[in-house]
């Protein structure tokens, strides 16, 4: 692969992963609008890998307080901040680990990689976004966070496995939908993306062990970096625009992408 294609994929995994406009879905278009190769597992687990740096090393104090509290949920006692961020964390993850593994031994999930699919899904989720966005209360911060919402949230993610639905923009959705301020919704949506995406990789690590090679190293190596920058800047740009914005400007970028796509499909 080139640079340019390299810097493309980073890029794109970088900006997007975070946003609520669905990384993966802009993933799968570079292939089918451009005509450039598809990327191939290597390269999707290097970005992913840059975007979980991105985002252990943007909220590390939570991060922190979460690892610090594992050995004392692993015993049963979710008595501490950290025990109970570790144990809700796990919850809300069990939902797209069993979906993934569904869609993956049906083989649904190359199914549903479609530039119609994914028009679809833009178009939809983004209606339901800033419905949720307009409509919920503000009333809960991510200190409220709690096991009914856990699950809610976690189920609402497992449907991200849709390409175009975009796993912080469902997350994010559902936090809002459950009376989540902006800004809390959007880290919960964050916190939740670690064990999701970490999950995700090591599903792909025995295969990417079995078919990498040395230029596949490379080439992953710098996408992983310049997906970690690009993912760096573009959740900082984010969590601090939502302080004083809405959500409707991706809303809006969803509408125009998804009536394009669609446009694209059926012609």
């Amino acid at each position: 692969m080139t640079i340019l294609h390299l810097l493309i994929i980073a890029l794109i995994q970088g900006v997007t992963e975070f946003l609520p406009i669905s990384s993966s879905g802009h993933l799968i278009l570079v292939p089918n609008l451009t005509g450039l190769q598809d990327q191939g597992r290597v390269i999707d687990v290097a970005a992913h890998l840059g975007t979980l740096a991105a985002v252990v090393l943007f909220f590390w104090t939570d991060v922190r307080i979460g690892l610090a509290g594992i050995p004392r949920m692993l015993t049963g006692r979710i008595d501490t901040p950290g025990s109970k961020l570790a144990f809700l964390l796990v919850l809300a993850t069990i939902p797209v680990i069993l979906a993934g593994l569904v869609l993956e031994l049906t083989g649904l999930s190359d199914t549903l990689r479609s530039t119609a699919v994914i028009g679809w899904t833009m178009l939809g989720f983004g209606v339901v976004l800033y419905w949720a966005d307009q409509k919920g209360s503000t009333e809960k911060v991510d200190s409220d966070w709690s096991v009914k919402d856990a699950i809610q949230m976690g189920l609402w993610q497992a449907v991200a496995l849709i390409p175009g639905t975009s796993r912080s923009g469902i997350t994010i959705t559902a936090g809002r939908f459950l009376g989540y301020s902006r800004h809390d919704a959007a880290k919960l949506s964050m916190l939740m993306s670690i064990p999701t995406i970490f999950a995700s990789g090591a599903l792909l690590t025995g295969e990417v062990i079995q078919t990498a090679d040395a230029a596949a190293a490379r080439d992953g190596g710098i996408v992983a970096g310049m997906s970690f920058l690009s993912a760096l800047v573009a959740l900082s740009l984010m969590m601090r625009l939502l302080r004083s914005t809405s959500f409707t400007p991706y809303v809006i970028y969803r509408m125009i992408l998804g009536g394009i796509l669609l446009v694209i499909a059926y012609q």
